[in-house]
C-alpha cells in the first residue's frame, strides 16, 4: 500500500494539531484511550492511589499521541484550504504605524 494515505487522524483545517478520527481504527484508539483513563482515575481514586495517577496519566496520554502523530497526517500551521501555511505572527510587508 505504498503510495496511499492511511491516515487515522486528519491535520486539522484551521491552526496545529489534528482532528477527530476519520477510520474506525481512530476511532477504537480513541476510545480505548478515554476509557482506559477513566477507569483508571476511578481504581486510583477509590484505592487512595492519587499519587500515581498524574504519571500513570501522563504516560498514557504521551502513547495517545504517539499513536496518533504515526497514524495521523503530516500537520503544521494551518489556516484554511491554502496550499502554503499561513503564520499570523508573520507580516509580508514592514510594519508602518503612519
Amino acid at each position: 500500500m505504498k503510495g496511499t494515505n492511511n491516515f487515522w487522524f486528519p491535520a486539522k483545517k484551521y491552526g496545529y494539531g489534528w482532528g477527530l478520527p476519520i477510520t474506525w481504527q481512530g476511532w477504537a484508539v480513541l476510545l480505548a484511550y478515554l476509557v482506559v483513563v477513566l477507569v483508571t482515575a476511578l481504581v486510583f481514586s477509590e484505592s487512595k492511589g492519587l499519587f500515581w495517577l498524574v504519571p500513570l496519566h501522563l504516560a498514557l496520554t504521551a502513547l495517545f499521541v504517539f499513536v496518533v502523530w504515526k497514524k495521523g497526517e503530516r500537520t503544521t500551521w494551518r489556516w484554511g484550504d491554502k496550499k502554503e501555511p499561513h503564520n499570523p505572527l508573520q507580516h509580508k510587508e514592514p510594519y508602518d504605524p503612519h
